[in-house]
């Protein structure tokens, strides 16, 4: 039979052409738009992996820090509470001794040894009530009551109040204190962080030096630094500088600067301890900005 004559049943089953040229055969252009989609879903989900493996890092670092303060929190509460029963037995011991002291002195007037031996009496039972008032302060969990402090006078104030410790130990004292500088704060318990840490400074010169006193306004707050040119600190020493009871002093009561750190945890801020590059140590308080008018009622209210 010749082509084009074929009957009408042999037409119906004559094989139709493929709708897409190569099919079946998926030659290699067809197949290259797929590989490229699927390399670069594969590229994102790997991207995407490694992020989440850096978040899932973050956050555990950050739950085992937040598990540190916690515990340390509670270890602090402990010791506050073991801290605060000693430091009212004691000074209730303290009464009475001060007392036949003075008594002594005043039926010993004319014995000079006697004498002798009561000032260094008197002056151990003044260590003791320095070490008692450490522990009542360290034990205290008053909430602040904040308002505008002004830096420069309560700083000048209390280097006015040392400065025959200053003079006594051949220390120069140099203050650089911005004008109406504020921090918004309870006035007794920033004097007390800033004297102990005058206090820890005077500590670590005893045969003289220089104590620097730096305040700086930053867009995080306030930052105020007392440095001083003493043998500085040793890792250890910068590692617990703030763990209650640790002091590199014989006599040291270790409380000193642990009272600064949770002065200013309850103000919100922190302290930082570092080596200065051309010797001696300086310590950091960082206080965060004050609050603006519209929030200072909540402030209070805090």
């Amino acid at each position: 039979m010749e082509p084009g004559n074929e009957s009408p049943r042999l037409q119906r089953f004559q094989p139709e052409e493929p709708p897409f040229p190569g099919r079946g055969s998926a030659p290699a252009e067809h197949l290259e738009p797929v590989l490229a989609a699927w390399y670069e879903a594969t590229v994102k989900l790997e991207r995407t992996h490694r992020l989440l493996q850096a978040e899932v890092r973050r956050l555990s670092e950050e739950l085992a820090a937040k598990n540190r303060q916690l515990q340390r929190k509670t270890r602090l509460e402990d010791l506050g509470r073991m801290a605060s029963h000693v430091a009212h037995e004691v000074r209730n011991s303290l009464v009475p001794l001060t007392l036949y002291v003075s008594l002594l002195r005043r039926h010993t007037a004319q014995d000079a040894a006697c004498q002798e031996l009561l000032d260094k009496m008197q002056g151990a039972l003044t260590g003791l009530d320095a070490m008692v008032q450490d522990l009542l302060h360290f034990a205290a969990d008053r909430r602040p009551q904040c308002q505008p402090v002004e830096v420069a006078p309560v700083v000048r104030r209390l280097c006015e109040d040392l400065a025959p410790q200053f003079q006594a130990q051949g220390i120069d004292l140099v203050l650089d204190l911005p004008e109406g500088a504020c921090v918004w704060a309870d006035p007794d318990m920033f004097r007390r962080a800033v004297l102990n840490l005058l206090f820890n400074a005077l500590d670590a010169m005893p045969d003289g030096g220089t104590v620097s006193v730096t305040a700086v306004e930053t867009p995080h707050g306030l930052e105020l630094e007392v440095a001083d040119t003493g043998p500085g600190l040793s890792d250890e020493a910068r590692r617990r500088a703030f763990e209650p009871f640790f002091s590199t002093k014989s006599n040291g009561t270790g409380l000193g600067l642990a009272i600064v750190a949770h002065i200013l945890e309850q103000h919100h801020g922190s302290v930082l301890a570092c080596n200065c590059p051309e010797g001696g140590a300086a310590f950091t308080l960082r206080f965060p900005p004050m609050p603006q008018p519209a929030e200072l009622p909540l402030a209070r209210a805090a």
